[in-house]
């Protein structure tokens, strides 16, 4: 039950702060800015994997824990519990900004700045090399090396596809929201791009090992 609650407690932290600063920057009227968005995305997701990371993994994202499942790093009956709690804490991080800020009409609604298929690509090569950095992050370094990658990938392609990398952040502020047009590239691109890091991960490890 502890892991449970300790991913439920991860995305929450990450949607309420991360689409959080989302809408305190429309509501300030760009007092935070991208930078700072990103930033606030980048240091959550550190602060989560080094306060939670023993307890549940802190993986705080469906397309992750489907990959770690895939690449035999987590039980599959894990899977469905898990997913529960992130989009469980994602909907409550929005609900409480819809309580906060009812004037606020997106929540941090991610939605693309140009065609659908842009952002779905977008958003598949970022959570590819999210995932990649994952496998190959060196346990001692893994929030800090998560961390950035999460900060600058947002700094990065915010602006045009949202930079979700995370089917509970997006889905929670559309369902809360009522803009749920376009979710699919944000429920089907994470969890691709994951997937996919996985198998190339495999591959340039069978790679290196058959040249020894």
């Amino acid at each position: 039950m502890k892991k449970y609650l300790a991913e439920i407690t991860g995305t929450f932290a990450l949607v309420l702060v991360g689409t959080g600063a989302i809408v305190l920057n429309s509501h300030t009227n760009g007092a935070i800015t991208h930078l700072g968005i990103s930033v606030a995305f980048g240091l959550i997701v550190t602060a989560m994997i080094l306060i939670l990371g023993k307890i549940s993994g802190a993986h705080i994202n469906p397309a992750i824990s489907i990959a770690f499942a895939i690449n035999k790093s987590f039980n599959w009956k894990e899977v469905p519990p898990y997913l529960l709690s992130q989009i469980s804490g994602a909907l409550i991080a929005s609900l409480l900004l819809k309580f906060l800020f009812p004037e606020n009409e997106l929540l941090g609604t991610t939605l693309p700045a140009g065609s659908a298929t842009q952002s779905f690509w977008l958003e598949f090569f970022l959570t590819f090399t999210l995932m990649f950095v994952i496998l190959i992050s060196p346990a001692k370094i893994a929030a800090v090396t998560i961390g950035l990658t999460v900060g600058l990938e947002a700094y990065f392609a915010g602006p045009i596809c949202g930079a979700s990398m995370n089917p509970a952040r997006s889905l929670a502020p559309a369902i809360v929201s009522g803009h749920m047009e376009h979710l699919w590239i944000y429920l089907l691109a994470p969890v691709t791009g994951a997937v996919i890091a996985v198998f190339a991960n495999k591959l340039l490890h069978n790679q290196h090992e058959n040249k020894k």
